[in-house]
């Protein structure tokens, strides 16, 4: 099967020749990286236990044996993942991340009315969530808001649209930092939690949808062998 096109159009470097990957969608692969829709249900690594053997990175792996992992989602949020292929380009990605030149963007639906920002320090109905996140030790890997001892973290957001017969919100979010859980987090302390989040939803948010309703939407970096400016979309199934 050949290569798909990059939705940026990136015309150099495409391999002529793609295998399949198990139940993931292979939007863009080249020498130096690949970009993949990642499945709600599917962990990202390797977990603990033969149980928990089965993700993507393995999957992928299968085909493309240089592939590295440069970040993660959680086992319940589905969309883009960005790959390396071979440790320089792992090295190089990683650095982007840290250095938070890549653009991330979800798409969530949470519950009850989220009126839209006002905030006039954020224009385009964008908002900021600016709460320190720790690990909740005795119930880990759970973690909570602590404003004390927490790391730095930050959420823009903002309204996309309302349910009104439903009685929820989809938003748009965009994560400054990258601390684990951190969108999940952030929106239960706004007093809106993700549908379907069994980790921080109360019973009857947590079972009004069948799966988390989280989905990394869209992924923007610089390629980072030409520089190119590279983009990719991935609209949510719910």
């Amino acid at each position: 099967m050949k290569a798909s096109p990059p939705q940026n159009n990136y015309p150099a470097g495409n391999v002529a020749v793609t295998p399949a990957i198990a139940g993931v969608k292979l939007l863009h692969a080249d020498e130096c990286l690949l970009v993949l829709d990642k499945p709600a249900g599917l962990l990202s690594v390797p977990g603990r236990g033969e149980d928990k053997q089965d993700c993507l990175s393995a999957r992928v792996q299968a085909a493309f044996p240089d592939a590295l992992i440069v970040h993660r989602l959680d086992q319940a949020t589905s969309g883009l993942m960005l790959m390396a292929r071979g440790a320089a380009m792992q090295r190089a990605l990683s650095r982007s991340f840290e250095t938070r030149e890549v653009g991330k963007r979800y798409v969530a639906v949470v519950s009850g009315h989220l009126p839209a920002s006002d905030d006039a320090d954020h224009p385009g109905g964008w908002g900021l969530i600016d709460l320190p996140i720790i690990v909740d030790w005795p119930n880990r890997p759970l973690r909570i808001i602590d404003t004390e001892r927490g790391k730095p973290s930050q959420t823009r957001w903002r309204v996309l649209s309302h349910d009104e017969a439903a009685n929820t919100t989809r938003v748009e979010l965009e994560p400054i930092t990258g601390r684990s859980h951190q969108l999940r987090v952030h929106l239960k302390a706004l007093g809106h939690p993700i549908l379907g989040d069994a980790m921080y939803a109360p019973e009857a948010v947590r079972t009004a949808a069948p799966r988390l309703l989280l989905h990394a939407a869209a992924l923007q970096f610089a390629h980072p062998a030409s520089g190119l400016a590279m983009s990719f979309e991935s609209a949510p199934k719910f």
